[in-house]
């Protein structure tokens, strides 16, 4: 497909910097040209007039195949609904046949692009036959994904030895199907287990959980007389870090200094009653941060809730309010980077991932700070079409 986009408002470049009237010039699924001023070029053009045009939005920590159990064992504490062993989430998963989970694991990835998501990074448990399930589930649905697997093993943090032989060989074979792995967390896994797992995902991507409750964090200290994020840090080495949200300013610090990134989770951490990660703190302290929906059992997968609650709960909790701007490249231009996606931001080679906003929108009409209206004014009825790889998404309503 080649399309000029003409006479449009847009967000540019890195900085999501306001062009009130320009172009995006689409060749072939990727962006050839954008600026400001008219476009000049011979491609056929698309009066885009009375639309803002922004990157497609980037959903950066999922588990999508919970979808099923919306809502189950609502109101009990994180371990109860979500633990990998003995959680509600667990017999959900076992007793649910894969016709039904793939169902529902399509139905959240169709509701994410009404909302402006083109891509989402899912942690999938039960090994090789959980990647599958995933891709099969959304087979020709043009959002993408970013697979982050698992092996069915869990450990002790104090255990001496490693994985076992089967877990190293699952562990393989995950990664041959998916871009990563997504481990549970270190209080599953020994020193030489984590270590493990960075060596057999040193060509991919490699994430887990950390210091998403007050439990977490002092299971590790009284069984192991370190933090997870200390044990995280120097044994996996992961490329990101998933909630933080009771983490210490030594421990932000560590992960900041590392360039490990961070994605924060905050609806799914007030359903839980975890906490509120610091992303103020977080942000002063230089961390790189995106933000993700989580689990579709606890919460639903809407970036547009996420970064209003985002926006409006740091400044109740940290007394300051996040730059908009910044949230913004917490949901396009941050989680491209840390998931190695060629999307997040409109500029010249980058993969034409686009949302078109309607600027005349009851919710949004006036537009005075383009930002803070995207943070908390934009919702799915102003959002008039979605593109991915130049191709306008068909699940719109």
């Amino acid at each position: 497909m080649s399309l000029a986009l003409t006479d449009v408002s847009l967000l540019l470049g890195r900085e999501l910097d306001y062009v009130q009237r320009g172009f995006i010039e689409i060749v072939r699924g990727k962006i050839k040209s954008a600026g400001s001023g008219s476009y000049r070029g011979a491609v056929k053009k698309l009066d885009a007039k009375g639309f803002l045009i922004m990157p497609g939005f980037i959903n950066a920590h999922t588990h999508v195949a919970d979808s099923i159990g919306k809502d189950i064992a609502a109101g009990r504490r994180l371990d109860a609904r979500v633990h990998p062993i003995f959680g509600a989430k667990k017999r959900i998963l076992q007793r649910s046949k894969p016709e039904h989970l793939k169902a529902f694991i399509r139905s959240s990835a169709m509701s994410m692009m009404k909302k402006g998501i083109v891509a989402f990074a899912d942690f999938r448990e039960d090994g090789p036959e959980g990647v599958r399930l995933l891709k099969e589930a959304i087979t020709g649905l043009p959002i993408k994904c970013v697979v982050l697997g698992r092996t069915n093993h869990y450990g002790s943090p104090i255990d001496t030895a490693g994985l076992p032989l089967e877990a190293m060989e699952q562990a393989r074979q995950v990664l041959k199907m998916s871009d990563g792995l997504g481990i549970s967390g270190a209080n599953e896994n020994s020193a030489a287990a984590l270590a493990q797992y960075r060596q057999l995902g040193r060509k991919k991507l490699v994430a887990i959980h950390a210091a998403e409750s007050m439990e977490t964090v002092e299971f590790s200290k009284e069984h192991t007389k370190r933090s997870e994020v200390a044990r995280i840090m120097e044994h996996l080495k992961p490329d990101f870090v998933v909630h933080m949200t009771n983490a210490t300013k030594n421990e932000i610090s560590l992960v900041a200094k590392s360039g490990t990134g961070i994605v924060v989770c905050p609806r799914a951490n007030g359903v839980l009653g975890v906490g509120m990660p610091r992303v103020a703190q977080m942000l002063r302290q230089g961390c790189l941060l995106a933000i993700g929906t989580d689990n579709v059992m606890l919460n639903s997968p809407d970036i547009l809730r996420e970064l209003d609650y985002v926006w409006k709960a740091s400044g109740a909790t940290e007394g300051e309010m996040i730059e908009p701007r910044q949230l913004l490249k917490m949901v396009t231009v941050n989680p491209a980077h840390m998931l190695r996606l060629n999307s997040g931001w409109i500029e010249e080679g980058r993969a034409a991932d686009l949302i078109f906003i309607d600027k005349r929108h009851a919710d949004i009409y006036p537009l005075h700070d383009p930002y803070a209206a995207m943070v908390h004014r934009l919702s799915e009825s102003s959002i008039r079409a979605v593109m991915i790889d130049g191709l306008f998404v068909e699940t719109m309503n």
